[in-house]
């Protein structure tokens, strides 16, 4: 299971209709279901989806290609669903999805945490960041580690004088949307400067695809920084920056600290989804929600019912594997919200 976790790519076998109290189990069948998108949601899809399809036999062909090409794929309907760690853009991609396939219905799936990741030789813990500071990293003005900057928040930690390499994603990516919301909210100059957004124009540093190659290039590159999901930083023994939170406390990204800032901000929707930066002590400020989207109503009346029964069941019983794998659990109200949603589905 962890080595499917760390994969560069994820094809899932898949399962397809439901077992909660919503839906009816089906006979197996044949069908296939294709998707396509966020590298944020694959290890939890790989193992929800691996499970769905061994007990009810539709089988799903899930591309982890990153939030942008799934919305892409879902757009030009190469694909049955797409997934993204950000809702469309209700200006710049919403629209041209409806007018290709009608009403679209956006699902929140997952919640994860954003690791800042860092590999400095002779540093294995200890690293603490400020969103202000972290932003001056990613933006280039803070070259080396020993800077004042980075030293007054580590006086006990030997730093080297060595020079920061920063590395990022080079597709387009929910992961970057919400790692550039953090900063934006917490720095002017991030804000004034490069923004959000899933493909920003990046300042410094080098790119790699998906979370598996962010995750990847840190690893391989000495003094380097840099943000990946929290599932990937766990299951790869990463070491991973405590940040300074709304409260001003340090924390790491772990299930009780992403479920905190989730907490904080319960009611979200496609319009009003960000979670980063949230109140509360506990809260550790780089998590957000993944969502699922589907056309309400497909061409495809067969598979339309299928991807009903597949989410339903994947936002209420396959919720069951995210602990495990280093998500937070859907809340009671979330999962009630993508019944509720899912139903819609004709």
């Amino acid at each position: 299971m962890r080595k499917l976790i760390a994969c560069l790519s994820v094809i899932a076998v898949l399962g397809s209709t439901a077992i909660t109290s919503a839906i009816a189990a089906p006979a197996r069948d044949s069908l296939t279901l294709v998707g396509a998108g966020s590298t944020f949601d694959a290890p939890f899809f790989t193992q929800a989806f691996d499970s769905y399809h061994t007990k009810y036999g539709t089988t799903v062909n899930y591309q982890a290609i990153g939030s942008g090409g799934g919305i892409k794929a879902f757009t030009t309907k190469t694909v049955d669903f797409g997934a993204s760690d950000v809702p469309m853009n209700p200006v710049t991609e919403l629209p041209f999805a409806v007018s290709s396939g009608g009403p679209v219905l956006q699902v929140p799936i997952t919640i994860g945490g954003v690791s800042v990741a860092y590999n400095i030789p002779g540093v294995k813990t200890g690293l603490h960041l400020t969103g202000a500071v972290l932003a001056q990293i990613f933006l280039g003005t803070v070259k080396m580690w020993n800077d004042k900057a980075i030293k007054s928040l580590n006086p006990k930690v030997k730093l080297p004088a060595s020079q920061i390499t920063v590395v990022h994603r080079s597709d387009s990516s929910g992961t970057s949307y919400i790692f550039t919301d953090y900063l934006a909210q917490v720095s002017a100059q991030w804000r004034g400067g490069v923004g959000v957004g899933k493909l920003p124009n990046w300042p410094a540093g080098v790119g790699g695809s998906g979370n598996p190659g962010v995750a990847q290039l840190v690893q391989s590159t000495p003094d380097s920084i840099g943000y990946v999901e929290l599932a990937y930083v766990l299951q790869n023994h990463m070491k991973q920056a405590a940040l300074e939170n709304k409260k001003k406390q340090w924390e790491v990204p772990n299930l009780k600290t992403v479920a905190a800032a989730a907490a904080a901000l319960p009611h979200v929707t496609a319009t009003d989804f960000s979670i980063v930066n949230a109140p509360g002590k506990l809260a550790y400020p780089i998590a957000g929600y993944s969502w699922v989207l589907l056309y309400q109503h497909p061409s495809d009346a067969t598979k339309g019912k299928d991807l009903a029964k597949l989410f339903t069941w994947t936002a209420t019983t396959g919720q069951k594997f995210a602990k495990a794998l280093d998500y937070v659990p859907l809340p009671a109200n979330i999962q009630k919200l993508d019944v509720t949603t899912l139903k819609k589905i004709k």
